[in-house]
């Protein structure tokens, strides 16, 4: 044991964790991330307002979503052999599988992240530019607006494996990519 760490704690190679690693440790507290061989760990509870509309836009995906699309929240992608990210919500193109713990990047079409305090600046510069470097085709960032929510849209441009914004939404999120969706923002929390 090392200063104190459990064993669990303690990279089971001198270069880190890797993405399967994840799937081999129940002891690590959920919504627990890679990013680069580390672990990183959600410890601030989880606010309702974020449970709420996490879950509110995912029942609401899950609605309009044609066939050949599905809605899941808080599953991780593995995004390299080092850094598998869970986003708040993800759109995949895979089939349905109940014993699936994670997502391929080219089995995603969407990643959501809803902004809370203690993850600011990853859901704002780190998981983008991951994601983008992924090759996932759409991002979307959830703000906070004096208790309302504002989603900003982003599409993948190809040639630079960069994201560009597609629109600020207020009110109400209308987009037609990945697919078309119109959903009341407001109706997302009580």
């Amino acid at each position: 044991m090392t200063a104190g760490l459990p064993d669990w704690m303690i990279p089971p190679r001198p270069s880190g964790w890797e993405a399967e690693d994840l799937d081999h440790l129940p002891q690590a507290p959920r919504h627990t991330e890679l990013i680069d061989g580390a672990l990183v760990f959600m410890m601030s509870p989880q606010r309702s307002g974020h449970s709420r509309l996490v879950e509110n836009l995912t029942f609401g995906l899950r609605q309009a979503a044609p066939a050949g699309f599905e809605a899941e929240r808080e599953m991780t992608v593995c995004l390299d052999r080092r850094s598998r990210l869970e986003p708040d919500i993800l759109v995949s193109t895979a089939a349905y599988d109940p014993d699936r713990t994670w997502y391929a990047p080219e089995d995603v079409a969407l990643v959501v992240e809803v902004v809370s305090e203690e993850s600011v600046d990853r859901d704002r510069s780190l998981k983008p530019f991951k994601y983008s470097q992924a090759k996932i085709a759409h991002f979307w960032r959830i703000e906070d607006e004096a208790g309302a929510p504002t989603v900003h849209t982003y599409e993948l441009d190809a040639v630079t494996s960069t994201y560009v914004p597609t629109g600020i939404h207020r009110g109400r999120l209308k987009v037609s990519v990945p697919f078309p969706l119109d959903i009341d923002l407001d109706g997302l929390l009580p």
